[in-house]
């Protein structure tokens, strides 16, 4: 098989493609409000099928726009046509388990078949126009899955997204082989750089996302000594989530991609941990509502399990990837993620306030001491020495 490259020139982000992220990262907002009105292990399931829909589709057009070049008309065409339909998409978050399936499924499937489609005719190389044939069939098993599940009755409904939804996230994290047919990353020239920036901006804007969705519960809430400690407390810890990555740690993933030579792996790494890390901020959005919009009283299982362990999925997420692409700098995160699980335990009868401030110490902690192991870390990574 032939390894032409998919890219070769390094490109900037063009606006486009951070506009398309916006686009997709208001589902956070609408994924977070979801589970709030939903607040039970179904609604829980609900909003994890509906936050893969969004990130496999979002991986997917991602992709597209890096292999095939955004800077192309046709490329743009179809980016601004997944935009449209992921703007609706997102917007029917709160009614697709309710009264609008169809509102929600239609759009989803006709942009996993026209990103694949397209793929699979314009790509410039047989080594890409292969892949995304592979791509195009997975799609032909979810899609059924999709549609089928939206004439179901909310109660079967869940489990038939279920399935489409984990048929979507396995392509994602697997490259969607098909028996005796993968893709072969290693060798293969690609703008993993390009990517490692999509990357880094989609994560602010998770962030950034995350900030107003929790504005909005202080908004609305009454002005007392306890709303302002846990407002104040849950901001403090999601500039703590910002920094645990923004804190040398982006500068370690485009070290590492900038030296390997199977760029499209660890970036491919990276993406699957998207959802994880999505998963974690809307998980922490909603703890963070609860606990300021009833900051008085004593805690409850529900608001340890979202407060601590919103965190957690963040965190351990990336220490799975720098364990994985780097064996380094993951055994600090491991040893927060162990501190948040046993501080979830022992505050369920502390009063929200109190359950941000141990959860502020946690990470407080985390972030000074991956300041060092960042640098430490980068001041090892000579280029010569990284494959």
């Amino acid at each position: 098989m032939s390894s032409a490259p998919f890219a070769s020139v390094r490109r900037s982000v063009a606006p486009l493609e951070l506009f398309f992220d916006l686009v997709f990262v208001f589902a956070v907002g609408q994924l977070a409000h979801h589970l709030h009105d939903e607040l039970s292990w179904r609604g829980a399931a609900e909003t994890a099928v509906m936050l893969v829909a969004v990130l496999s589709t979002w991986a997917l057009t991602s992709f597209d726009a890096t292999f095939l070049d955004v800077a192309r008309p046709r490329t743009r065409w179809l980016v601004l046509g997944v935009m449209g339909l992921g703007l609706f998409m997102n917007a029917q978050i709160p009614h697709a388990f309710a009264d609008r399936p169809w509102a929600f499924a239609i759009p989803l499937v006709v942009i996993l078949l026209l990103v694949d489609v397209f793929a699979a005719v314009t790509a410039p190389t047989p080594v890409l126009r292969r892949h995304y044939r592979r791509v195009t069939a997975w799609a032909v098993v979810s899609v059924p899955l999709w549609l089928t599940g939206a004439t179901m009755d909310h109660g079967p409904r869940l489990a038939w997204w279920a399935a489409a939804a984990a048929v979507d996230m396995l392509g994602v994290w697997l490259a969607h082989p098909l028996p005796r047919d993968r893709l072969s990353s290693r060798g293969l020239v690609f703008d993993a750089e390009h990517m490692v920036e999509r990357i880094r901006l989609f994560i602010i804007i998770q962030l950034g996302e995350t900030v107003l969705t929790i504005g909005t519960a202080i908004s609305g809430a009454p002005v007392d000594a306890a709303t302002v400690t846990a407002g104040l407390g849950v901001f403090v810890a999601l500039v703590c989530l910002c920094a645990s990555y923004f804190q040398g740690g982006e500068d370690i993933l485009a070290r590492h991609v900038a030296t390997t030579t199977d760029k499209l792996l660890p970036v491919r790494r990276a993406v699957s941990g998207q959802y994880p890390t999505l998963a974690g901020l809307v998980a922490l959005a909603v703890g963070a509502e609860l606990a300021i919009s009833h900051p008085t009283g004593h805690g409850s299982a529900t608001l340890s399990l979202l407060l601590f362990g919103g965190p957690i999925l963040y965190i351990i997420t990336q220490a799975w990837w720098y364990r994985a692409s780097t064996g380094q700098a993951w055994g600090a995160r491991l040893l927060a993620c162990l501190a948040c699980a046993l501080a979830g335990a022992v505050t369920l009868r502390l009063p929200p306030p109190a359950s941000v401030l141990i959860l502020d110490a946690i990470l407080i902690a985390l972030v000074t001491t991956l300041r060092q192991v960042h640098r430490r870390v980068l001041t090892g990574m000579a280029p010569e020495t990284r494959t």
